[in-house]
């Protein structure tokens, strides 16, 4: 089967790894992954081609698309992204076509997507199954009903099915979409989507960072990097109130993350703190640490969950989507939240020690399996779907 998979981030990363993370079990199919944000520099499978969109991304406050080339407008780079997404089509002549997150997000993008969608139904573009792909939580709207309605016309309309990258008994869609009862597509949970750590990745990787049994290791992160600087400079701020040596930490910035706060959190850095920009190895990082400070973006919560490391999380403020996740796996257990007064370094420092010092909580009975059976499911559940 051949699969097309589009995927526009326009802020962090999430939307880009999760979405690999399912090409990577889609190993039996050949995948075209199709992307339209700033360019992740990562190996891909080798069942899996990228094909890139002119690049678009959007501002902090998700208001307005910003350009990814300096010398051309929106418009223009509009125009010819919706020309490469029909010829890629019609080269390509995929089975499947997976949209992530639209219609339930990306209304900025509703202009090269719907012109694709429709062109698929009425037989200008070659026909293929169309399935959407989706988070946990959706981000709270300015007008619910408005845009449920969007939503319910749209996946009524275009698509085959929904996936829900979650585990019903801890997160269910109509928890903040109000329109499940309307969705004639079947819906279908698949578990979270998370990456898994090899056994032996603990070991391996405080081997090759040279941390003994007696040295603690905290992993500080900011996902892509767009937002997050002020928390990762209250955590290099915070080791100064922990004289430790054998304490040690390694920030990751993201790729995103503007130069001048790079460089400021180097400066102040002092030698037990390593500043870096990007690994693709930052599951094996978390199995390694014996702490992780972070946003609590969808792919870092499973990260932390997949590597069982104690974590203490501050929310993404512009919506709704992080702070539900996380109190909700802090209610259980799981990890602790910071709210802003947490992030003065004084008493961040405290919360480090603290939390250093408090046995890992039990691993919860949570589905993290969505990767696996998202690929199961476009196998064989869609497979006994009649075509349209």
């Amino acid at each position: 089967m051949k699969i097309f998979f589009y995927c526009q981030h326009v802020l962090g990363l999430g939307h880009f790894f999760r979405t690999l993370e399912i090409c990577r079990k889609l190993d039996a199919h050949d995948v075209v992954l199709v992307t339209g944000g700033t360019r992740v520099e990562i190996p891909l499978p080798d069942h899996v081609r990228e094909k890139r969109l002119p690049t678009l991304m959007m501002d902090e406050g998700f208001k307005t698309l910003i350009s990814g080339a300096e010398d051309q407008a929106v418009a223009d780079i509009q125009a010819q992204r919706q020309t490469v997404l029909w010829e890629l089509f019609r080269e390509e002549r995929p089975d499947l076509l997976i949209i992530e997150l639209y219609p339930f997000g990306r209304k900025k993008f509703r202009v090269e997507l719907d012109s694709i969608l429709s062109a698929v139904k009425d037989g200008r573009l070659p026909p293929c199954r169309v399935v959407c792909s989706l988070r946990d939580i959706l981000v709270e709207k300015d007008d619910t009903a408005a845009y449920e309605q969007r939503v319910v016309n749209t996946m009524n309309a275009y698509f085959d099915a929904l996936l829900v990258h979650a585990d019903p008994g801890w997160l269910r869609l109509d928890q903040t979409f109000g329109r499940v009862p309307d969705l004639e597509p079947p819906l279908i949970y698949t578990g979270f989507v998370a990456e898994r750590a090899p056994r032996d990745a603990r070991w391996r990787m405080r081997t090759r960072l040279g941390l003994s049994s007696g040295k603690r290791l905290v992993i500080a992160s900011a996902g892509g990097g767009k937002v997050g600087g002020r928390l990762l400079g209250s955590v290099v701020s915070a080791m100064a109130h922990l004289p430790d040596d054998d304490l040690h930490l390694i920030v990751f910035t993201g790729p995103f993350m503007d130069d001048a706060t790079v460089d400021d959190l180097r400066r102040t850095a002092d030698p037990r703190i390593v500043v870096q920009r990007f690994t693709d190895e930052f599951l094996a990082h978390l199995a390694a640490a014996d702490l992780s400070i972070s946003m609590a973006g969808y792919n870092t919560c499973m990260n932390i969950l997949a590597a069982g490391v104690p974590a203490l999380v501050w929310p993404f403020a512009q919506n709704r989507e992080q702070r539900m996740r996380a109190e909700l796996l802090a209610d259980h257990g799981a990890l602790t939240v910071l709210g802003n007064d947490d992030l003065e370094p004084g008493g961040l420092a405290g919360l480090v020690k603290t939390a250093l010092e408090v046995k890992p909580c039990a691993r919860l009975t949570i589905n993290l399996d969505g990767a696996a059976e998202t690929a199961a499911w476009l196998e064989t559940g869609l497979a006994s779907k009649p075509s349209i």
